[in-house]
């Protein structure tokens, strides 16, 4: 079975197809820039060079997905021979609000849901939507198959996702913790299970998704009972260019002081913050590693680390919050590209954690494998594991279809 996913943005179009017997990926790339200035398409398939093309004629989705199409099909550098070779499409929709809590069949109904919840996701949602449309105008009668970021953390109780503001505003507009990253973090704690061998069922974890934007998850037998990003991908962890949690008042402070409007803060909040806002440098982690190994005489030492320690404070909070929400920790999962190649990250982030269970924890990449970074008995697990939501989207595609035959 060959499932093909798509991973809509706004101006772009990334695709992998795989081969599901094998879970191998036949060929993979991206659309950029479609409809702006000079669009381009990079093409990769394994063993080969990769194929980039520049200023290419796509003014939408469709444009660049039928792009897509015909060069998976191209006799030189394709890798099907025929459109019905695909089985199945997965599209990865970041918003499902509170109706979907799984991966779904789109139909009429499932499609106007997501429509529905634009307003939840007016960035992410509408190309979305258009990438949908577009497959199946181009393929009508191939299964589509929408993979949501929120639906794993559907599964977290009230006292987790309501907000302390009047009930009205749930009931009205939806305001409610949702989350975000869903589908990374289902994919490490099954991957950690795995690993350490053990039924998923019985084993308290907290994935640390950790890259320009990062979240931490509270995962209890197996389901999230817990996770930081909120309302919008805007709370929990300070993030590349995204405040994280921070006083609400701050908010009303700064629309007075700096004469800002509600886009204006909106900018200062989501664009201007994190790292990029504290350090003055850069939103870039590796920015902040190569001044921190340099040591202290690279003129940007003192900020970034300052930077670093905020950050890894901050994941620590989160992981001993999570752990006594859960009653106790099996294990620590970080993932993410600052997750998986930051080593001082995770180790920083478990200092102090030894009251917990973690011990002796010495870091390295991942390179694509999973790392065990704890001291062999430490009861707390600690492991960098290597995210893959193209192929957690493709399995969830092929589980459905296989099951609705």
């Amino acid at each position: 079975m060959k499932i093909l996913v798509l991973n809509c943005g706004s101006s772009s179009v990334k695709y992998s197809l795989f081969d599901m017997t094998t879970e191998s990926i036949l060929a993979n790339g991206i659309v950029e820039e479609i409809g702006l200035n000079i669009p381009s398409m990079t093409h990769r398939r394994p063993g080969h060079d990769k194929l980039t093309w520049k200023d290419i004629p796509v003014t939408n989705h469709r444009e660049a997905i039928s792009r897509v199409l015909d060069t998976l099909l191209h006799p030189d550098y394709g890798v099907i021979n025929d459109l019905h070779e695909i089985h199945a499409v997965g599209h990865r929709v970041v918003h499902g609000g509170e109706k979907f809590a799984q991966s779904v069949i789109i139909d009429d109904e499932v499609l106007n849901a997501i429509r529905d919840n634009v307003e939840l996701a007016p960035l992410h949602n509408p190309a979305a939507i258009q990438g949908i449309e577009a497959m199946l105008a181009l393929l009508p009668a191939t299964p589509q198959i929408a993979v949501f970021d929120t639906a794993f953390h559907q599964t977290m109780p009230p006292e987790a996702y309501l907000y302390a503001i009047p009930y009205q505003y749930y009931r009205k507009y939806r305001i409610r913790r949702y989350g975000f990253h869903g589908t990374s973090h289902r994919y490490v704690a099954q991957q950690a299970a795995r690993y350490l061998g053990r039924p998923i069922t019985e084993l308290k974890i907290v994935t640390c998704h950790l890259g320009n934007g990062a979240s931490i998850t509270a995962v209890d037998c197996g389901k999230s009972v817990d996770t930081s990003m909120g309302f919008t991908p805007l709370a929990g962890l300070p993030m590349g260019t995204r405040c994280g949690d921070i006083d609400p008042a701050i908010v009303i402070y700064l629309m007075e002081k700096e004469g800002l409007d509600t886009a204006g803060i909106n900018d200062v909040l989501n664009k201007r913050s994190g790292m990029l806002g504290l350090s003055e440098l850069s939103s870039d982690m590796r920015v902040f590693e190569e001044a921190l190994h340099a040591g202290p005489s690279h003129p940007n030492y003192e900020r970034s680390l300052l930077v670093l320690k905020l950050y890894t404070r901050q994941i620590k909070k989160f992981i001993g919050a999570y752990a006594a929400v859960m009653g106790g920790l099996d294990c620590i999962v970080f993932t993410g590209g600052i997750g998986e190649n930051f080593k001082e990250i995770s180790e920083w982030s478990c200092q102090g954690l030894e009251f917990l269970g973690v011990k002796g924890v010495q870091s390295r990449r991942a390179g694509g494998q999973i790392v065990e970074a704890s001291a062999p008995d430490s009861r707390v697990k600690v492991l960098i594991i290597p995210t893959n939501e193209e192929l957690a989207i493709a399995r969830d595609t092929a589980a459905l279809v296989n099951n609705h035959g």
